[in-house]
């Protein structure tokens, strides 16, 4: 290579090339919108959070309201208990969705309980709907367990929140889930 013939625009254009295309790239970078506008969900989220607090406010202001119990007193000072509300039992609406009478209590109602397994929790003191309710799914494995092998088939999994529809009376909506579960299974 001859560098005397060689003319000095020969080096020149191409390095005023890439410093004219890093410039123009820098400005155009730069000149773009990186920020986004979220005001819109902003304002959404903000809605539902005004929403919320006030529901939040409405059942604190409930729970103030419910009637308390004098001259009990805890460990932590005195605090009232409030006395636990009794849903009554509606035989009509049981029979209605159901086609059939139904006993108040009669755990067998709950799909997967049996007669044996009725009095297998009834021996051990789950009595009532609302006992089984608010048995955990562990004490109730405990009960069977205590069963033999005979009753590890069951699974006792979905019989608490079966038992609170039937003590909150929601009938229709028991019978709909038993027929969408197979055997009361989650």
């Amino acid at each position: 290579m001859n560098f005397e013939n060689m003319n000095i625009w020969c080096w020149l254009i191409p390095l005023l090339c890439t410093l004219l295309g890093a410039i123009f790239g820098y400005y155009l970078g730069k000149g773009k919108n990186t920020t986004i506008d979220n005001s819109a969900n902003l304002k959404l989220l903000e809605d539902k959070n005004a929403k919320l607090q006030a529901d939040l406010d409405a059942c604190n202001k409930k729970l103030t309201a419910v009637p308390k119990t004098p001259n009990v007193s805890s460990s932590l000072g005195a605090t009232a208990a409030a006395a636990p509300i009794l849903i009554p039992f509606d035989a009509a609406a049981a029979k209605a969705a159901f086609g059939k009478n139904i006993k108040q209590d009669d755990l067998k109602v709950v799909e997967g309980i049996g007669p044996k397994i009725e009095e297998m929790f009834k021996a051990s003191g789950i009595k009532t709907w609302k006992a089984l309710s608010e048995t955990s799914v562990a004490s109730c494995q405990e009960v069977l367990d205590g069963g033999g092998d005979r009753y590890k088939v069951h699974d006792p999994a979905s019989w608490p929140m079966q038992a609170k529809m039937c003590y909150e009376g929601k009938w229709a909506e028991l019978y709909k889930w038993q027929e969408e579960h197979d055997h009361g299974k989650l």
